[in-house]
């Protein structure tokens, strides 16, 4: 790891999530539900570059906030989860969608989860972590807990389709 320039809280968060592309990435695996490098690459309308995304992905596993292992339906493939640390980044992205909503030219397809993640808020935002945790880290939801996930992608289809 690189040495810090200070120990303050946000310029620590920023050495690791403010490059132009880490939260991106996170944003994929997190609400696109990609796991594998080629869905990463190509899933994303940005167009990161795939020496970008490999660095991006070393980054953040280093950082402590992807965990890759051994695909095991695939012998040359490795799956990547968020780890704890990451998915406690909803609050956090929920809130830069919010900002980026108010204050930017977004597309309403685009914009939509955001703002069914602000209007849902920390209750909406506490139910997505745990689908993300039962998603990525394997620990159980309360029974009947619905799809956080459908909701959101629902919306985006929705307005996909009045378009």
């Amino acid at each position: 790891m690189a040495e810090r320039r200070s120990g303050c809280p946000i310029n620590l968060a920023v050495e690791v999530l403010g490059d132009r592309w880490s939260l991106v990435v996170v944003r994929d695996m997190m609400f696109g539900n990609r796991r594998h490098f080629r869905e990463l690459l190509t899933g994303s309308q940005e167009g990161i570059a795939s020496n970008i995304l490999a660095d991006r992905l070393h980054r953040l596993v280093a950082h402590g906030l992807v965990s890759r292992a051994p695909d095991p339906t695939h012998r040359q493939k490795v799956v990547y989860s968020l780890t704890e640390p990451a998915i406690q980044l909803v609050p956090v992205l929920a809130h830069l969608g919010a900002w980026g909503r108010r204050h930017l030219p977004v597309s309403r397809e685009l914009a939509v989860r955001a703002e069914l993640l602000e209007r849902g808020g920390p209750e909406l935002w506490d139910r997505f972590m745990d689908e993300l945790r039962e998603q990525h880290l394997g620990v159980s939801r309360p029974p009947g807990a619905g799809s956080v996930f459908a909701e959101l992608r629902a919306a985006y289809e929705a307005e996909l389709a009045r378009e």
